[in-house]
């Protein structure tokens, strides 16, 4: 039922109807009908609220491609990045200090850095094993832990059962130790802001 005195429907597009009385929204019954039914859909895990799938594009923070769909918005499911904000080009990356754990042959080196890919790069090594968040107090824990597998004074020890096991747990659920890198700098990045 349309009413001459009421305010025309904003459900979209040149709705013909009133805003039914009483509504919270200003929207026609129709338009009503439809939100509340879209309502009812994403309670039962349908497209809607609160939803997990995969971001439209990658997160520009993170890299992440699950994000959680809002009315609003999507989110990073990572970082909690709003897609479609554009990271402070201003502003320097944040430095996020890592313990990485590089395998060449039968030797795993423990060190640590502010820059990884830099450092990294300068390292000859076969694999990256893994990433720990940590200064140099962490790596230095790590070289007292696993004194008895150490090379003389350097960085490098014996690939042994317990320093295997150490960087497995480290690296477990988490095959790719940059996507965990590329989280921590978001995270990073939105504490800043």
């Amino acid at each position: 039922m349309d009413l001459t005195d009421a305010p025309p429907c904003t459900g979209g597009g040149d709705c013909p109807h009133a805003v039914e009385p009483g509504a919270p929204v200003p929207l026609c019954r129709r338009h009503l009908e439809l939100a509340a039914d879209w309502w009812r859909d994403a309670e039962r895990g349908g497209a809607g609220i609160g939803v997990e799938d995969a971001l439209p594009t990658p997160c520009p923070a993170c890299g992440a491609r699950l994000g959680v769909r809002w009315p609003s918005a999507w989110l990073c499911a990572v970082c909690e990045w709003r897609q479609g904000d554009v990271p402070d080009g201003e502003l320097a990356p944040p430095r996020v200090d890592v313990v990485y754990y590089l395998r060449f042959r039968d030797r795993i080196k423990i060190g640590t850095t502010g820059n990884p890919r830099q450092r990294l790069a300068a390292i000859w090594h076969d694999e990256l094993l893994a990433l720990e968040r940590g200064d140099r107090a962490v790596e230095r824990a790590r070289h007292e832990q696993f004194a008895a597998q150490r090379h003389g004074r350097t960085e490098w020890f014996t690939a042994d059962g317990e320093l295997l096991a150490h960087v497995r747990a480290l690296a477990e659920g988490q095959p790719d130790p940059w996507s965990l890198h590329a989280r921590w700098r978001s995270e990073a990045v939105a504490r800043r802001v």
